[in-house]
Order: C-alpha cells, then structure tokens, then sequence
C-alpha cells in the first residue's frame, strides 16, 4: 500500500486534444452552434448584434428563463414536467405587484420605497411559488395525478388567478429597491463588476487545482498540466471578456444627470460610465451554483439523479419517491417566484401577459441543454447555456425583422430538432 500509494499518478493516454482537455463534447458542440447563430445574426443585422448593449440587452433578459430551466432540469430528470411556470410566475408577480402596492400600504402604512417594503414583498412572493409549487408536486406524488395533467391545469388556473388578483390591469410603478433586481436599474457597476470577475477567475482556477488534487489524492487519473493550464486560460478570458464586454456598454447621459441631480451635484462635462454587472445576472450565477452543489454534492441530488434513472429501483433501494417529488416541484415553484422578481423588476411593472410562452422557452432550454426527456440525466449549466441560445434566437429575428408568430414557429422547430439530435446522440452513445 505504501508503495502504491508514493508512485505518482498515471496521466491517462488521450487520442486527440479534445479528449486531454476532457471536454463534454455535446456542451463544446453547444457552444459551436450558439457561436454560429451570433455571427450569423451578427451579419445579417450588420454589426449590431454583437454590440456591448445589445449583449447586456441579452444578458438581462436570459435570466428569468434561464433560473426556471435549471429547476426544469430536476423536474425532467425525475421523469415528469411542468407546464404551469408561466402560469406561476405569472401568479407570483401579481402577488407581489399587489402586496407592494395595496396590502402594505393599506395594513401596515408601508409605502412605496420604504425599507421593509422589498423584503416582505420578496418573502411573501417566494413562499407563494413556493407552496404552490408544494401541492402540485403533492398532487403528483401522493395522489398520483400524472404530472402532465396536474401542470397543464396549472397553465390555466394560475394564468387566470393572476389575472383576478390584479383585475387584468397593470399594476406599477414597483419599489425602486425591488426594481433594482431586474437589470439596468440594478449593476455593480464598473469598479464592483472588474472586482467581481477577478474574483470569480481566482475561484475558478482554485477550484480547477482543487479537483486534481482531490484525484491524485483518491488515485484517479488526471489530465496533463499543460491542458489544466489550457482551461485555466479559457476560464479566465471567459469571465474576464464577459465583464469588459458588459462595462463597455456605457449609462445615457441623461440617466447619468439625474444620478447627479438626485446627489445634488452637477454631471462633470464628457463623464462616462459603464452598467457593469446586472444584479439579476448575480442571481442567475448564485442559483446555478447552488443547484449543481445540489445536484452533485448532496444526497437530495443523488436521490433525484437515482429515481430519474430507476423509479422503481430507487424506491426499492428505500428513498421516498412520492416526497421527493413534492421537494422537486417546490424548488421549481420557489424558482418560478424567483424568475417573478426577475422578470417584473426588468419590466419595472406587474403586467397581464407576463411570463406567456415561458412554458416553452423554459423546456427547450433544458431540454436543448442536454436534459433528457426518458430522465436521469441533465446539467445546470447545459439548462442555462440552452436559456442563452432560445433568447439569443428570439432577440436575433427580432433584430432582423421577423414577425411574432414566425419567430414562435421557428422556436418550436429548434424544440423537436433538439430533441431529434438527443435521441440519435444517446443511441450512438448507447451502440458504442
């Protein structure tokens, strides 16, 4: 054992450079195609698609699907789906539109902008999602309504009991603190943002040294130094171009004068300053860690992961499936709140139509994003990379010029030729 274990690990023989990096071949293909699509657009709309502002543009307006495809992730590895997200966040919006323009105003005498109005909104909102959340999955554990059909009377009860919350009307101005999570009233700015990417490059490559080390500790074979060094570059330029990317996209001077104005102070003449980082953008970042921490680290992950795979197996192997499942559809529910505050803080209101054809948008990121639809397999960064490529898509033919209903019809053909490719990728997978 001992001199096992002084022999210095063996680095493992690759055929070609792809397979020393280790990289996920269906994700670096992913990659391919969202590069293809950008320039592509970038082309035909002659340079624009590509610019700082409409990359931030694009940014902000992932996120809301981009939070709800990663706990869309758990629902379709566990064999089930959801139809009602939009329907709920739909339900979440207006029950904070309400709450932070009616109920604390008129019960407790906290208006508007108060210090407390936010956060009570905030907790009663993503209880909201929460609990629903809770019964539909009750629904579909212990009463064993499939999940299809719990879901898609979801679409039509929580559509309809936003709307008769709010009346059907639009319901804003919001909170200016609420509204800060929704994109361009909300950045760190461009100090806080260079601060925030070299931190996030330092914790990237640690973690790059911590996982070699955790191999060589445990007697795996690890991948040559020079390709680690490869994917330490990669990650940094990665993180690093992103925030160049979105400091470059500088604040309206007419925005800039009234942030002077509101300080007393006078704009100085040819004064700049870039939006940095969305704090919605934070939002997305701290959900996807905490769900793959979730998906790879905790036993919840390994039991989801587990039923997905063998439903029958796993519940003889003593986990309990029907509870379970109620925990995967409340953390889909909490998520769907989560996206409400997202998407209505960006909008700046609470509207009728918020969140329509999110149902869509959210399934074709995960499932363009590698989740399989048989189940036990799925990533969360694969959910939110399939998010970015649906929204890259929609804001590209709208940039061209193409109509609603066309854009919608492409967008459902990319669904069924996503899923196409998975069947015959995983078949490939299999024969081999």
């Amino acid at each position: 054992m001992t001199e096992t274990a002084s022999q210095p690990i063996p680095e493992q023989p690759k055929r070609n450079l792809f397979q020393q990096l280790e990289l996920d071949m269906r994700l670096l293909g992913m990659i391919g195609a969202f590069a293809i699509l950008c320039i592509g657009f970038n082309i035909v709309t002659d340079g624009r698609f590509l610019t700082s502002r409409n990359i931030f543009n694009l940014t902000i307006q992932t996120v809301s699907v981009a939070i709800m495809a990663t706990g869309m992730v758990f629902v379709i590895v566990t064999r089930h789906i959801d139809l009602s997200v939009g329907a709920l966040l739909a339900t979440c919006s207006a029950v904070m539109a309400m709450t932070q323009t009616e109920i604390l105003p008129n019960m407790l005498g906290l208006g508007l902008n108060h210090p407390a109005t936010w956060a009570i909104t905030l907790v009663v909102g993503l209880a909201t999602g929460t609990l629903i959340g809770a019964f539909q999955g009750w629904m579909v554990g212990y009463l064993t309504i499939p999940a299809f059909i719990v879901t898609l009377g979801g679409f039509l009860v929580w559509r309809n009991v936003a709307w008769y919350l709010t009346s059907g009307q639009t319901i804003g101005p919001l909170d200016s603190t609420f509204m800060m999570f929704g994109g361009t009233n909300g950045t760190l700015g461009t100090l806080w943002s260079w601060v925030f990417g070299i931190g996030a490059a330092v914790l990237g490559v640690m973690a790059l040294l911590s996982a070699r080390r955790s191999k060589v500790q445990h007697g795996f074979p690890v991948k040559p130094a020079w390709a680690e060094a490869v994917m330490a570059v990669l990650i940094c330029v990665a993180i690093l171009g992103f925030i160049a990317v979105l400091n470059a996209y500088e604040s309206p001077s007419r925005r800039l004068e009234r942030m002077f104005e509101l300080r007393g102070e006078t704009m100085p003449e040819g004064y700049t300053s870039g939006y940095g980082l969305p704090i919605s953008v934070l939002i997305l970042i701290a959900v996807a860690v905490v769900m793959t921490i979730i998906a790879r680290r905790t036993r919840l992950g390994r039991y989801i992961f587990a039923t997905g795979g063998n439903p029958d197996a796993a519940e003889l192997s003593g986990i309990n499936t029907r509870w379970l499942t109620v925990k995967v559809f409340a953390i889909m529910g909490f998520l769907c709140a989560l996206s409400a505050v997202v998407a209505s803080a960006r909008l700046a209101n609470h509207s009728n139509d918020i969140g329509t054809l999110d149902e869509l948008r959210v399934i074709a990121a995960a499932v363009i994003g590698g989740t399989a639809l048989s189940g036990g397999f799925g990533t969360i960064y694969g959910a939110i990379l399939g998010a970015l490529i649906m929204q890259s898509l929609q804001s590209g033919m709208a940039m061209v010029g193409v109509d609603a209903p066309l854009q919608n019809i492409v967008v459902g053909s990319v669904l069924v030729l996503a899923v196409w490719i998975d069947i015959v990728y995983r078949k490939r997978l299999g024969a081999k």
